[in-house]
């Protein structure tokens, strides 16, 4: 048996045969497919990438139907009950888990790149008090290749890494700093001897404390919701910073355009969305009428489905496990039973599971944030700090990649064929001579 397509041309006749790698054939190959020698050839069509792949990769493997997530083909599960997010991030950006002396040096190398240039404070003072974080963050990461203009040296592995490990020690101060100026409150730097998590929290909600102890709960809890959110194959976020990475522009500017994507409803604001839903709701009595309204299609089920799962996200079955431990410490969020009730229904329901609708990891995180302390503002912030090791990871893997060249996607012209341009005095009279 041939690993290859064999594709007749009705049009024409002919017949071509194209080699199948990894379960896949190249788009180029249909190129030879033409009903001329002036035909261009012939293109797929794929709107927003429903069955292309545009790269390859080694980093993150997904299988929807099974509900299956890798990290370097590490089970997600295994990954977020017994690892760090720092340790998390040496994965996926090395291939390989880190030995002890490996995590000591990498942990120490982040630990001591958190503080920000003074004039930072400076750039994110000029923002209104009523910015929005995500506005501020995605600006701010922009605007540090100005602080760094030797990160648009690329080519040089020392350089890259450099900038590399300044955005992930970064993003949360970053992150910080656009909470407590949207609240008015002044800045807290970083403490380096807390954690990854922990001192972000210190830099969110230090008041007047000599030292900031974080809660070893919620600290825990933030850290295995950084995990979960690393990375998720080609989202339109990933897809986002490895198109713009694509011009060899820096790693820095690249990431701004990611958090841009991130910044929207669909992507990473769909927690928020989830929250506003369970909010409109009301009360856990009030969940049936929602459902009729549901499959009546006069509201929308938030939290429910995904584009890549067709069975139970694995994040959202760990996901949930976290929330009663969080829950726990702050108290159990009122939205929880809504949340329950609506996926106890759900669940059942032949409507719901016929379309495969099952939790997402965005249906119990954001009750997770909120019952934290977080505003709904932050929560798109609070995906973009562990997603930088994502987006990271898969920038430096296809700037590596010897096949990459600058995205350039072909496009189905539709408009109108070539036709005379018309000088402006004679277009109405024009115009009115052909109406009659």
């Amino acid at each position: 048996m041939s690993d290859t397509l064999t594709i007749t041309d009705n049009r024409t006749g002919r017949t071509y045969e194209l080699p199948i790698e990894n379960g896949a054939i190249r788009a180029r190959d249909l190129k030879q497919i033409r009903v001329d020698d002036e035909d261009f050839g012939l293109v797929s069509y794929d709107p927003a990438f429903m069955n292309t792949a545009s790269c390859t990769s080694r980093i993150t493997y997904i299988d929807g139907d099974r509900g299956i997530l890798w990290y370097r083909g590490y089970p997600i599960e295994q990954v977020a009950e017994n690892s760090s997010h720092l340790e998390v991030a040496y994965l996926l950006l090395n291939g390989e888990l880190p030995t002890r002396d490996q995590l000591a040096a990498w942990v120490n190398e982040i630990t001591v790149h958190t503080f920000v240039h003074e004039n930072v404070k400076k750039f994110i003072d000029g923002f209104h008090y009523d910015a929005h974080p995500m506005s501020i963050v995605l600006s701010t990461v922009g605007a540090l290749s100005t602080f760094y203009p030797a990160a648009r040296n690329i080519a040089d592995p020392a350089t890259t890494h450099l900038q590399i490990v300044r955005l992930i020690a970064k993003m949360p101060t970053l992150a910080a700093f656009a909470y407590r100026h949207s609240v008015g409150m002044p800045y807290v730097y970083p403490d380096n001897n807390l954690s990854y998590a922990g001192n972000f929290l210190n830099m969110l909600f230090r008041i007047s404390e000599v030292r900031y102890s974080p809660n070893p709960i919620l600290e825990r809890a933030l850290d295995a919701l950084f995990i979960l959110h690393a990375d998720h194959e080609q989202n339109c976020s990933t897809n986002a910073i490895r198109a713009v990475g694509s011009s060899r522009v820096d790693p820095l500017s690249a990431m701004s355009a990611a958090i841009a994507a991130l910044y929207g409803p669909l992507h990473g604001g769909a927690n928020e969305e989830v929250l506003r839903m369970l909010e409109g709701i009301g009360r856990k009595e009030n969940v049936p009428e929602f459902i009729k309204k549901v499959k009546a299609g006069e509201a929308k089920l938030m939290g429910f489905g995904h584009r890549v799962y067709k069975s139970y996200d694995p994040r959202a079955r760990f996901i949930k496990g976290i929330a009663d431990q969080v829950f726990e410490v702050t108290g159990r969020n009122p939205l929880l039973d809504i949340a329950l009730e609506l996926e106890r229904i759900a669940l059942q329901e032949d409507y719901f599971v016929s379309r495969k609708l099952y939790p997402n990891v965005d249906f119990y995180s954001g009750l997770i944030y909120q019952a934290m302390g977080f505003p709904k503002t932050m929560f798109p912030v609070l995906f973009a700090i562990p997603r930088t090791v994502g987006w990271l990871s898969q920038w430096k893997e296809m700037v590596g990649d010897p096949e990459q060249k600058i995205a350039r996607p072909r496009q189905l012209y539709l408009g109108a064929a070539k036709r005379d341009y018309v000088p402006i005095a004679e277009r109405g009279v024009r115009e009115l001579v052909n109406q009659s």
